[in-house]
């Protein structure tokens, strides 16, 4: 099994870090615009979310922890052929202040282990740059 792990210390608060990641139904507008370019409801708890090269995924939310700010979802069908996709991303204090962003995704086969890493390296810059803009502008107002 294939894990990736993408980190990012970012200049947000981490309650509005969180209250962007907790909101599953709202990706494209709050975590990752642009990288997720639509995301639907798909029944309870099921999302499906087209990605900015129109790559299309239905994911289901595993589960949302609040005390520990973390959001774990998997998918279920998507184009890589994953016969395993479970992520999970959670929300820290950064020592000195901020966000610390970790997420973290297993996938099988191994084989798609790269491409899932240059997809959750371009997700994770676009998350750092959505959520410290998004800081800059409640400070600007």
């Amino acid at each position: 099994m294939a894990t990736i792990i993408k980190e990012a210390i970012i200049d947000a608060r981490p309650e509005d870090a969180w209250a962007a990641l907790r909101d599953f139904g709202a990706v494209h507008e709050r975590l990752v615009p642009g990288f997720v370019v639509d995301c639907r409801p798909d029944g309870d708890d099921a999302r499906v979310v087209t990605f900015f090269n129109g790559a299309v995924a239905r994911e289901i939310l595993v589960g949302l922890d609040e005390a520990a700010r973390r959001l774990a979802y998997s998918v279920v069908e998507g184009p890589l052929g994953s016969t395993q996709h479970n992520a999970s991303a959670q929300v820290f204090d950064a020592p000195g202040g901020g966000t610390r962003f970790v997420w973290i995704t297993d996938v099988l086969p191994d084989a798609v282990g790269a491409v899932t890493d240059q997809m959750m390296t371009r997700g994770i810059a676009v998350i750092e740059q959505t959520l410290a803009a998004a800081a800059a502008a409640d400070v600007a107002s």
